[in-house]
């Protein structure tokens, strides 16, 4: 069971999970919003009908696995040590490659369908990232008291 939820070295799904699905909500609603800019601003004198499914879904990808590129560097010590132990080691590859990218995109589809999560999804995801890199030791401390 240790390998579906636990420590974030270890398992698919950490404690993180919850704030890369909020963060998906986020920056699902953000990648829409300016593909649908980007493609009215382009393609206004068109009559065609355009969706920007697919493009939002590149770019909310390309967003995970940029933060997920950065996030294994600084995992490793390219900040320094006191950056390196609040991440408390390099993650699962199957955490960094499949499930969080996953709880972005189904972030993305959360927020097409109930747009008026976005805000109460942004707020609750500053509010996570305040408490974990200001109040408590590391990144795994909210895994390590429950």
């Amino acid at each position: 069971m240790e390998i579906i939820w636990g420590l974030k070295t270890v398992a698919i799904f950490d404690v993180w999970t919850f704030e890369h699905l909020l963060s998906g909500l986020s920056i699902g609603s953000f990648v829409a919003t300016q593909n649908a800019k980007v493609f009215q601003n382009q393609l206004s004198s068109s009559n065609q009908l355009i969706t920007t499914k697919y493009f939002d879904l590149i770019g909310v990808l390309l967003l995970a696995f940029a933060w997920e590129t950065l996030e294994h560097y600084l995992e490793t010590g390219l900040a320094g040590e006191l950056v390196k132990h609040w991440f408390q080691g390099v993650e699962f590859w199957a955490n960094r490659l499949i499930s969080d990218p996953i709880m972005l995109v189904a972030g993305y589809y959360i927020v097409k369908q109930r747009p008026k999560l976005v805000w109460p999804a942004r707020i609750l995801s500053v509010i996570w990232l305040f408490v974990h890199v200001f109040v408590f030791e590391h990144s795994m401390y909210l895994h390590e008291i429950f």
